[in-house]
């Protein structure tokens, strides 16, 4: 039986928050994570507005009162004024992955120019890996699949295929994923038998 694996998922807009919409990013999240992982896995939802001090709490919370292994955010990671998301996840962090936001970036740019203009980060909090997402759901998943051909074979690694030996990496639960829907990659000395 695959070891239980506790994900918090915060979505950051100002207008989700408030209802003025309905959000997308966290049931993408929540659907994408249950094809993709093995493990029985729990989610701790966070809706909440393009606040810093709100982001960061929250981001503290998630970490440090809901010990969760893994945190995903979706929005508010472009150039706009109110995009505040990697702002406060550098805030909290305790060691910087800049790999996990230079990848994203390498995945997004096969899709669209305007990938450039991502900020997104990738971050440690205690024993805990933070990644900041797009918002949108087709971006979400093209960040973590990366980019495939016609066939479904990986031309450019996405992020998630690193995800579950980081968390190993990091003393957290082992991460099995569907290949499916994405491969995790670990040196043969970190496949468990």
């Amino acid at each position: 039986m695959p070891d239980p694996v506790k994900i918090g998922l915060v979505s950051t807009s100002d207008r989700a928050s408030l209802g003025v919409y309905e959000d997308k990013g966290i049931p993408a999240l929540r659907e994408w994570l249950s094809a993709a992982l093995l493990n029985p896995c729990e989610f701790v939802e966070r809706l909440i507005p393009d606040e810093q001090a709100v982001i960061e709490a929250t981001l503290k919370e998630l970490v440090d009162e809901e010990a969760c292994d893994l945190v995903l955010t979706t929005g508010g990671t472009g150039p706009a004024l109110r995009d505040l998301t990697p702002d406060a996840t550098l805030a909290v962090a305790d060691r910087v992955m800049p790999g996990f936001g230079e990848q994203m970036r390498q995945v997004s740019l096969h899709y669209v120019p305007t990938a450039i203009l991502s900020r997104q980060v990738g971050v440690i909090r205690a024993r805990c890996l933070i990644l900041n997402l797009p918002g949108q759901p087709k971006s979400i998943k093209e960040t973590l699949e990366g980019v495939k051909d016609g066939e479904g074979r990986v031309l450019v690694n996405g992020v998630f295929a690193a995800v579950p030996y980081c968390v190993q990496l990091l003393e957290g639960p082992y991460l099995e994923t569907r290949p499916e829907v994405i491969a995790a990659f670990r040196p043969k000395a970190a496949v468990r038998a």
